[in-house]
């Protein structure tokens, strides 16, 4: 049961580590790309329009909501909300077997 426990703790670290680096090689492939933009921007137009904000804000939207699903922020289900509710749904499930 405690090696079991343990392998079980083991692997959502783990997961939690895999999701913190897909958000952190997805920002820095952002950063690089708009970089690179802007670079190309200056290079053609000498900032006189900067288009690059343009994909900068479209894609950093993408990157916005990434960063709230990767650090758990949603302010309407939280994960304290999940854990209420998985244990009022086992709770109800463990009274409705009693009676059977």
């Amino acid at each position: 049961m405690e090696k079991n426990f343990n392998a079980n703790k083991y692997q959502r670290a783990r997961d939690r580590v895999d999701e913190l680096k897909k958000f952190y090689n997805n920002l820095t492939i952002y950063l690089i790309f708009v970089v690179f933009l802007a670079g190309i921007n200056y290079y053609t137009t000498g900032f006189g329009y900067m288009w690059f904000l343009w994909a900068a804000f479209g894609w950093g939207i993408g990157v916005f909501f990434h960063a709230l699903k990767t650090f758990r922020v949603n302010p309407f289900f939280n994960k304290d909300w999940e854990e209420r509710k998985i244990r009022e749904f086992m709770e109800k499930d463990r009274e409705t077997d009693k009676w059977k």
